[in-house]
């Protein structure tokens, strides 16, 4: 598989971020490889910048399970965004998709939206250490559980990094 030009822009990202990349997973250190560096999409298929067109079983760690550029979510998004894109305030489209995620799931009392896999775990973990009064909690060794401190410990590929912390800072 060609990766030319995904290496040269790993090697200039170098210079302007940290790592090189914007989250530790995408560095692909555990694996001793570069980054691949994505151009567009299209359902399950990604295309690198060197033209490599592959299924993308990531789908964005989770959250994409409807698959790339889909037309109607396109379409629906482009709508929205003529009122703004971002109030860092209450919305009423935040109560309506409520209404809808709880109809679909008829256990659930009430619903919190979060930016981040990571924020949903630290409020789970917060909600978690709050109704037991317990501090500790247990975790999955070996498994990336968000970029909080206290979850980064034995986190990433147990096979390929022996489940050691994987940078200063992180507790041991």
């Amino acid at each position: 598989m060609q990766r030319t030009n995904s290496d040269t822009l790993h090697q200039e990202a170098l210079h302007h971020l940290v790592g090189g990349v914007n989250s530790p997973v995408r560095a692909f250190k555990s694996v001793h490889g570069n980054p691949i560096y994505f151009e567009k999409a299209s359902g399950a298929i990604v295309t690198d910048v060197d033209g490599n067109e592959l299924v993308d079983f990531v789908q964005s760690w989770g959250p994409l399970v409807h698959g790339h550029s889909h037309p109607k979510i396109i379409e629906m998004v482009y709508q929205k965004m003529q009122n703004g894109t971002s109030f860092g305030a209450p919305h009423t489209g935040e109560i309506e998709l409520a209404k809808r995620v709880k109809q679909r799931f008829s256990y659930m009392d009430k619903v919190r939206f979060v930016s981040s896999g990571t924020e949903a775990v630290m409020s789970a973990v917060r909600l978690a250490r709050g109704y037991t009064g317990r501090d500790l909690l247990i975790k999955f060794e070996g498994c990336y559980h968000g970029h909080v401190d206290s979850l980064m410990v034995s986190s990433g590929s147990g096979l390929a990094t022996f489940g050691i912390a994987s940078s200063p800072g992180i507790p041991k």
